[in-house]
């Protein structure tokens, strides 16, 4: 079996969306949350689904997308569990569509390189 670079290079495009859609989901439930306090103190009326739902409502799932991609990014890099891999570069796809494009199809191109 040969090495090729194709699922280092899958694995470290994972683990960069994952690592984007990590600090996304981050910055949205702090957004939320300082948003929802901000609109308290103001004394302003904001509609009832805005801030921390609304932001939690995105943000949860991008967190667990994003996780899902870093694991799927290490499992590249080891050479390990092509189906958990696969699964973390299409993860990918969410955060950064055009680096997930590329994980997925250099993470389709190795198959034959996992164990």
């Amino acid at each position: 079996m040969q090495r090729t670079w194709m699922p280092t290079v899958a694995g470290i495009l994972d683990i960069i969306c994952g690592a984007c859609g990590l600090i996304g989901g981050f910055v949205l439930i702090v957004l939320g949350t300082v948003g929802s306090g901000v609109l308290r103190y103001t004394g302003a009326e904001a509609p009832p689904f805005l801030p921390v739902a609304f932001f939690s409502a995105i943000a949860i799932p991008l967190l667990i997308i994003a996780i899902l991609a870093i694991a799927g990014g290490i499992y590249a890099l080891q050479r390990k569990r092509w189906g958990l891999a696969l699964a973390g570069s299409i993860a990918a796809f969410f955060p950064s569509w055009l680096l997930g494009i590329a994980a997925i199809v250099f993470t389709v191109l190795s198959k034959n390189e996992f164990e």
